[in-house]
């Protein structure tokens, strides 16, 4: 569905041009998850947003490369099918749903604006609205879909977000980060469900991270990026497992674990990488 061919994104211009994206590959077939894993810094959230031209251009300036969603380039896409592509095949979950939800509107009217925008067969608008709001978890969804995002905590707003997102039917999930401002019992709650919601629509998902924790159950493949590159990539298990480049040996070990005793974590020392 995904097909990253060769891509490189540059912020600036002549001597003040920074890399953030280097000769990237990486492909997502249909109702794959592939997870991206790196520090912060390293290019993930840059390489998550260009799949649908969200960079604002200047000063992101796409060098090389091609993003081909179906066979199609989005780097040559006019504004009209970047919309339509833009929640209707790719959407997003980010992770601050307190400031990616619009403070004065209510639920009800920020994912009712996305189905009347990319799904005009929808007949009764409420309806839908509180069947995304069932779908991903919210106890009473009729009553709570006139809620404003303050009066929700925060792993509800998230579950609004994801309701948003799925509400348009996308081909593609882009979850960047979605359980980073939670609690421990929270993401584990938003992981299962986003699990859950996976194996019902049969959608692909790219999860961007920089915990390897939380990939075992949810990712059939992993790439790890380091300085806009990635440096290794292949299946969950194996790279967990058996990982081979020096940058995913010291992002594990960095993971605290039952039973082992250590006096610090281990520090990567990015001189050595």
């Amino acid at each position: 569905m995904i097909e990253i061919k060769n891509l490189s994104i540059d912020f600036g211009r002549g001597a003040d041009r920074v890399q953030a994206v280097r000769a990237m590959n990486l492909s997502i077939a249909k109702g794959e998850t592939v997870a991206i894993v790196g520090e912060s810094g390293s290019g993930k959230s840059v390489t998550g947003l260009s799949l649908t031209r969200l960079l604002p251009e200047p000063p992101a300036v796409y060098s090389t490369g091609e993003i081909l969603v179906d066979g199609n380039d989005v780097l040559k896409m006019g504004t009209t099918d970047l919309r339509k592509l833009r929640g209707g095949k790719i959407a997003y979950v980010f992770q601050e749903p307190s400031t990616s939800l619009n403070p004065v509107f209510t639920i009800h009217t920020q994912i009712s604006e996305a189905i009347r925008l990319h799904r005009t067969d929808v007949s009764s608008i409420d309806a839908e609205v509180e069947s995304c709001l069932d779908m991903v978890g919210i106890v009473n969804p009729r009553g709570r879909m006139h809620d404003y995002p303050h009066q929700l905590s925060g792993g509800m707003q998230q579950r609004v977000m994801i309701a948003m997102a799925l509400a348009c039917r996308p081909q593609l999930l882009v979850a960047d980060e979605p359980t980073t401002a939670l609690d421990v019992t929270i993401q584990a709650q938003i992981l299962e469900q986003l699990r859950m919601l996976k194996a019902q629509t049969g959608m692909a998902m790219m999860l961007i991270t920089h915990n390897f924790g939380i990939i075992g159950g949810i990712a059939d493949r992993v790439a790890v990026m380091f300085r806009g590159s990635v440096v290794e990539e292949g299946r969950t298990e194996d790279v967990l497992r058996n990982p081979q480049h020096a940058y995913t040996q010291a992002l594990i070990s960095c993971i605290p674990q039952l039973g082992q005793r250590r006096r610090r974590l281990t520090a990567i020392d990015h001189a050595l990488l």
